[in-house]
């Protein structure tokens, strides 16, 4: 082959190179906090507890004022998440619990198809790390749900370290204190507080709820928060390569109350025990949505990879401490407090930096936003959406203004 010839094909195979990464689908990631309330962070105007990693996906992108969940409660919520769907529409309108989750019958509709059932007919790897909460049976598991990949648990909640809880400090809910008794009562090494003011005991969340990698269980000892975010990071270096759908979700800051020694020193400052707790746990989130998106930045993908978070409902005051202010009520109400939620979206390849969207969205709109964004558009989609494309309302292509 002569030198003129063989830089000519040298040429033609960069560019090709390059017509290639420019026409790569966008990676799609969901960062899903459990029961955060929507004052709680610094972006919504908590100085309380810093969250500049949460925080900088708004100021990289935008924040939706006026966000919206299908449902005050973790498990309606999802199921309307994750098939672009009012979860009426299915009849899906109810809250397993406990044992509940095993119940035959009790999941997610297998012909109800999901976001990653849509991205994966277009090419994407899938992976689902954290709480599932959409049905405990095997007709359900994540993997019948277009998910390739699945480490976490499939119901309502989850202690974040093994019992006897080392290095954590825990809050319970009790009926009546060990040894009898109302009120508060902690123990010797100040390790676990006992309180019975919520007038019932803590669920038993680990009850025949394992964390399981696929369908096998496993023994984690890492902190949960910490374990979900060392599995996402994984799963961006293991799936760097093509476009890839990553959906985590969190189980912070969901009961049980339970804090790293480390975050609990951070906040030693906030004397009330019962919120410096959830005080380390939300810090200990951020830091983890922090790892997340730099690993992103590693890897050079960030231009191309929408990133969305947002809250599965409002915050449950009396059991989190939570704030949902301005807003009335909390988790479980129908009120402003349990559906509107923290929500923001950065794309910094396509959208503006610190932008500030006032109409109403809602989750549903994710599923629409990214089924639009991988050119995956549900053309013979069986089930009709109800959500929008927010990209034409956000980069200027319609008349309503952000």
């Amino acid at each position: 082959m002569s030198l003129r010839l063989a830089k000519l094909v040298g040429l033609l195979l960069c560019l090709a190179a390059l017509g290639q990464a420019q026409a790569r689908k966008p990676n799609i990631v969901i960062l899903l906090a459990d029961d955060l309330g929507y004052g709680e962070l610094g972006c919504q105007g908590n100085p309380e507890i810093p969250t500049p990693h949460i925080d900088s996906i708004a100021a990289n992108g935008v924040r939706f004022t006026d966000g919206y969940v299908t449902g005050p409660f973790c498990s309606t919520s999802r199921a309307g998440l994750i098939t672009g769907r009012y979860q009426n529409r299915f009849g899906y309108e109810f809250n397993p619990i406990g044992h509940h989750n095993e119940l035959p019958g009790v999941g997610l509709p297998r012909n109800e198809e999901t976001l990653a059932e849509l991205l994966r007919n277009v090419g994407y790897v899938n992976g689902l790390i954290g709480k599932w909460h959409l049905g405990g049976q095997a007709e359900f598991h994540p993997f019948r749900h277009g998910f390739d990949e699945f480490f976490g648990f499939t119901h309502e909640g989850h202690y974040f370290v093994p019992y006897p809880w080392h290095g954590t400090t825990t809050w319970l809910r009790r009926v009546v204190l060990p040894g009898g008794g109302k009120g508060r009562l902690v123990t010797a090494d100040g390790k676990v507080i006992y309180s019975t003011h919520m007038g019932y005991t803590e669920p038993a969340y680990d009850a025949n709820n394992p964390i399981v990698r696929g369908g096998q269980p496993v023994v984690e000892r890492e902190y949960l928060t910490d374990a979900f975010t060392r599995e996402a990071v994984d799963f961006i270096d293991r799936n760097k390569a093509h476009p890839f759908f990553m959906y985590v979700a969190y189980n912070a800051v969901h009961s049980p109350l339970q804090a790293a020694d480390l975050y609990m020193e951070k906040f030693a400052h906030i004397d009330d025990i019962q919120r410096r707790i959830f005080a380390a746990m939300l810090a200990n989130l951020d830091d983890s949505v922090g790892a997340v998106l730099a690993k992103l930045r590693r890897e050079k993908l960030e231009e191309n990879t929408l990133v969305f978070f947002l809250s599965d409902n409002g915050g449950p005051t009396r059991e989190l401490t939570s704030s949902n202010k301005p807003l009335r009520d909390g988790k479980g109400s129908m009120y402003e407090g349990g559906l509107r939620v923290p929500f923001m979206l950065q794309w910094p390849g396509r959208l503006a930096k610190g932008a500030i969207y006032r109409q109403p969205v809602i989750s549903l709109d994710i599923f629409a936003t990214a089924a639009a964004a991988a050119e995956g558009a549900p053309k013979n989609w069986k089930r009709k959406l109800d959500g929008t494309n927010l990209i034409p309302h956000l980069n200027g292509e319609t008349k309503r203004k952000i």
